[in-house]
């Protein structure tokens, strides 16, 4: 199995002006990862997606890594001001993007929840052919260019495993599948290995991410964390150091017949670069104890 690593993972570093973008596809190759994604991009001025793909994919042929997945921002009830058609429309361009970085998935949102002026029925069932519509036309223009779109299971509204589901059925398209994240269930409160158990047969890309858990019950631990749908505290962790029992989702994930890319995405507090190679470090072990070599 590949191992990757989201370029969000290092995030904090290109924020804080201590790394540039193109600095990202050396570092991960030089930390040792098979395949990079990437989280939109931090552009230079001057530069859109658009001009900025061919420069990403020439580093990346640069240093030989892989350009495994490319994950941009989707709404389809709040994007382009509600107009569903220009949505479509604008990630249309993105899946442009993707195919000049020779990326072959590209992974939008569905939304993230209802306007604040929204006078329907406030449920997941009740917006779900509208996203399947959005959904579909994307991926039917995508398919055409040879790159799979999927949706991630983050975002609170669309992120349980049922409701991710619901969506990839209701899409019912060949090109049309999920990104994984085994983490990000714990934001909705799901256990990761019941959730990913449901959802693998529909993946196309896995995100290992891990989280420290504390019960909403306690007291709040302060900055760095955030809560759940339940109201438990959660902070993002080192691989291997939190309480997704990235073991068993393994497991799961080999007995489902997964044989991808599996990208590390860090949202931890520690220092980026000890973080993500902590992380590495601990996911090439449990691969290895599940894959073999």
């Amino acid at each position: 199995m590949k191992i990757g690593v989201s370029s969000y993972s290092f995030s904090q570093l290109v924020k804080s002006g201590a790394m540039k973008q193109l600095d990202v596809v050396a570092k991960a190759k030089e930390m040792g990862f098979d395949a990079i994604e990437f989280s939109a991009f931090a552009l230079p001025e001057g530069e859109t997606p658009l001009s900025f793909a061919p420069r990403v994919k020439e580093e990346c042929e640069r240093v030989g890594i892989e350009i495994v997945n490319y994950t941009i921002f989707g709404d389809m009830l709040n994007g382009c001001n509600g107009n569903l058609e220009d949505e479509i429309e604008r990630l249309k361009g993105e899946v442009r993007v993707a195919q000049v970085l020779g990326s072959p998935g590209i992974r939008h949102d569905a939304t993230w929840g209802f306007p604040e002026d929204y006078t329907g029925v406030r449920s997941f069932d009740a917006v779900l052919p509208r996203l399947a519509e959005g959904c579909r036309a994307v991926t039917e223009y995508a398919e055409d260019l040879g790159i799979r779109t999927m949706v991630e299971n983050h975002g609170f509204f669309a992120q349980d495993s049922d409701r991710v589901e619901k969506l990839v059925t209701a899409v019912d398209h060949p090109n049309f599948g999920l990104l994984v994240d085994m983490g990000n269930f714990l934001c909705v409160d799901e256990a990761p290995e019941k959730a990913l158990g449901r959802v693998m047969p529909y993946a196309f890309h896995v995100h290992a991410k891990d989280f420290h858990v504390k019960s909403g019950n306690g007291p709040d631990p302060g900055s760095g964390w955030f809560t759940s749908r339940a109201g438990n505290y959660l902070r993002g962790a080192i691989v291997g150091h939190g309480v997704v029992p990235i073991v068993q989702c393994l497991k799961i994930m080999k007995g489902k017949g997964y044989d991808g890319v599996l990208s590390i995405e860090f949202e931890g507090m520690e220092e980026p670069l000890k973080g993500i190679s902590l992380g590495l470090e601990n996911l090439r072990k449990y691969v290895t104890q599940v894959y073999g070599d």
